[in-house]
């Protein structure tokens, strides 16, 4: 499938004084695609905090490095906004990593995962849900580097306004389209658990002939 990337404005936010401009243009959008990055850790209940918000349009995307400026009083403000709708992917978890820095209620924050299966899609992936929609794939290379990096790569800054691009293109697609009956979910839900299952029991057999060997 061909690559899909954003290809708007990348804006850095890493200094106080540029947050203020960021979020006054936030506030006027109605819709914002959001997504977070943190530092990857490769050890077992190691988590390290939330290092980086990106926030979308369909034009710009907004970085900002918490880790440098932590969580801006004002960027709350865009989180508990009842008129401008949110949307990310796993959105609970982004949400919460970011009131551990800093309190706030969320308002008229909508998960993708929660909608996709009444259009007919399984998958909770972005890369997955993105190439079900578009046909098209979204690179994940940069998805393992540091975030808390003193400066944030070209690749790094395109990869995080993809990500966050990508979620508010899903919802306007989703919702430009027909959901289907509640029963069709129903069965491909139980299709789709089936299949898990056979797959499972493959995998026990392929395991016990290469104990049995």
């Amino acid at each position: 499938m061909p690559l899909a990337e954003f290809n708007g404005e990348v804006f850095v936010v890493q200094k106080a004084e540029e947050v203020d401009e960021a979020v006054d243009y936030l506030l006027q959008q109605p819709l914002l695609g959001v997504d977070t990055e943190a530092r990857p850790s490769f050890v077992r209940g190691v988590h390290h905090p939330t290092a980086l918000v990106q926030i979308a349009t369909e034009q710009r995307c907004y970085l900002f490095r918490l880790s440098v400026i932590g969580m801006p009083q004002q960027l709350t403000e865009v989180f508990s906004n009842p008129k401008i709708r949110k949307v990310g992917l796993a959105f609970k978890d982004d949400l919460s990593g970011l009131r551990r820095l800093r309190n706030f209620t969320p308002r008229n924050c909508v998960d993708i995962q929660k909608m996709v299966a009444n259009y007919g899609i399984l998958d909770l992936g972005l890369q997955k849900i993105f190439a079900i929609c578009f046909g098209k794939k979204i690179s994940k290379s940069q998805q393992l580097t540091n975030w808390e990096n003193a400066q944030l790569t070209p690749p790094q800054a395109r990869y995080a306004s993809t990500d966050a691009w990508a979620t508010l293109l899903i919802y306007k697609e989703l919702k430009q389209t027909q959901t289907l009956p509640a029963k069709q979910v129903e069965e491909l839900k139980r299709i789709d658990i089936e299949r898990l299952k056979q797959h499972q029991q493959e995998l026990l057999a392929q395991r016990q002939q290469t104990a049995d060997k």
